[in-house]
């Protein structure tokens, strides 16, 4: 068994993709925040974006080869 560094990447970009997602929700209707964006929410677009790399590390650092 070697060194499987997928599962600490997937864990991480899960945790932060939350995070980004949960505070992209809380500020969502602040349109202050979001004016050097052209008024798109960044942070809840790229917290989805990493949230769904971390799962997909996730699983595939579960995926079982077949050989």
């Amino acid at each position: 068994m070697g060194l499987d560094i997928k599962i600490p990447i997937g864990l991480l970009f899960t945790i932060i993709g939350l995070l980004l997602c949960i505070y992209g929700f809380v500020t969502n209707g602040n349109a202050v925040l979001y004016e050097k964006s052209l008024n798109i929410n960044i942070n809840l677009w790229s917290g989805a974006l990493m949230l769904v790399f971390g799962v997909l590390m996730l699983i595939f650092s579960n995926w079982k080869k077949s050989e």
